[in-house]
């Protein structure tokens, strides 16, 4: 049997995570050490960035790769590592930790797809800055988007042959694009 680590504090775990080699996910008091990434889902979220990146030139949006803390603090100071985030609001200025996004890609790996799907998206919902989640398989070229309007959240499904439409920062990407240099 598994010991259960210590519960941390949030202040604990960003001292702890400052100092670690490790990237650790926060949830709930305890702190969760990530895998490693597979080479198509380094490929796809490197895609990814590079096709934002030179969008947001000129605009007050940054965009941060998964070194970038999220966290939330509405779920129990939930910190997560998304793939892939566009921050547009420079009052959120700390240089370790962001939380007012208003997009957030997850490259989805087997191991973390139920994570993904369930939980961040129910706390990454909570964000009242976030406009658009999105979850892009490395197995199958589709893309999930889930975007919020006056309604609540609404989810469309794409394949390729169709361009995923990010309205928070006005930008159109083919999902051909996304794909680029991953064998499916």
């Amino acid at each position: 049997m598994l010991a259960r680590q210590p519960e941390l504090t949030y202040s604990e775990y960003l001292a702890y995570e400052q100092a670690s080699p490790k990237k650790h996910e926060f949830i709930n008091g305890q702190a969760y050490a990530m895998a490693g990434a597979s080479e198509d889902h380094n490929v796809i979220s490197s895609n990814l960035v590079a096709l934002i990146r030179p969008h947001l030139r000129g605009k007050p949006c940054r965009i941060f790769s998964s070194d970038m803390k999220l966290t939330i603090a509405s779920a129990d100071n939930a910190t997560y590592y998304p793939d892939v985030m566009v921050v547009c609001d420079r009052t959120d200025s700390d240089p370790y930790v962001k939380q007012k996004p208003c997009l957030l890609i997850e490259v989805l790996s087997p191991s973390t797809a139920m994570l993904d799907r369930r939980e961040k998206l129910f706390n990454y919902q909570k964000l009242e800055s976030l406009q658009e989640y999105v979850m892009v398989s490395q197995t199958e070229a589709k893309v999930e988007l889930y975007r919020r309007d006056s309604e609540g959240w609404l989810v469309q499904s794409l394949s390729i042959g169709e361009s995923l439409q990010l309205q928070s920062i006005d930008l159109a990407i083919a999902l051909s694009d996304i794909y680029e240099d991953v064998e499916l």
